[in-house]
């Protein structure tokens, strides 16, 4: 098998975006499965057929609107067999958007304030997961909105109920990875957050 080619998007507002997604691009970059291509910002690279070398897309972004060009490239690209993997703030992209949001899985509700906190593995058998056990992570929690049909590898407890951390998810033929961690660089340096990247874009890039 040749390597997956990826494309790292990043942009938004309200997050470093710039420092996450350098992160991720040198996690990435510590295995060899992975052609790495960065774009930061420019929705437009979203419209068909600008996606179709891409195996796979890396996605960290905050809020934004997307065009209905911009949107079916996306979602048409991905259903129609590749790999999406959303960070942390994924789930808080284009809030008019329900499509987005149904490909994704779930969207953003709200966060504590920046803390310490137990992951749990729901999942070990997961090759994404599998392995792992309970870890502490300083970042962001989020608190979704979710479909319950995803696939739940991790969770955290919030106010005595636990929110996912982690899923997939299929789009179509596609496979989407989402991961809630990572709401600045140094959240992005953890090493669980590195290998569940790594894992979850080996996972959603190649296909089922």
């Amino acid at each position: 098998m040749g390597k997956i080619n990826t494309l790292v998007f990043a942009g938004g507002a309200i997050h470093d975006w710039k420092g996450c997604s350098q992160e991720i691009i040198k996690s990435l970059s510590q295995r060899d499965e992975f052609e790495l291509t960065t774009v930061e910002e420019d929705l437009d690279t979203l419209v068909s057929p600008n996606l179709d070398s891409y195996d796979l897309i890396v996605f960290y972004y905050t809020v934004g609107e997307i065009s209905d060009a911009q949107k079916n490239g996306l979602l048409n690209h991905i259903a129609s067999g590749k790999g999406y993997v959303g960070i942390h703030s994924a789930a808080d992209s284009f809030r008019g958007c329900p499509e987005y949001r149904a490909m994704v899985g779930g969207h953003f509700i709200t966060h504590p304030r920046y803390r310490e906190y137990q992951v749990s593995i729901v999942d070990s058998d997961h090759p994404i997961t599998e392995g792992l056990v309970e870890f502490n992570v300083t970042d962001e929690q989020y608190i979704l909105d979710y479909d319950r049909r995803v696939d739940v590898l991790a969770s955290a407890l919030y106010q005595g109920d636990m929110a996912p951390v982690a899923w997939t998810k299929s789009w179509g033929e596609g496979r989407i990875f989402y991961l809630a961690l990572g709401h600045d660089a140094p959240a992005c340096q953890h090493e669980n957050f590195s290998l569940m990247l790594q894992r979850g874009a080996l996972w959603a890039g190649t296909p089922a």
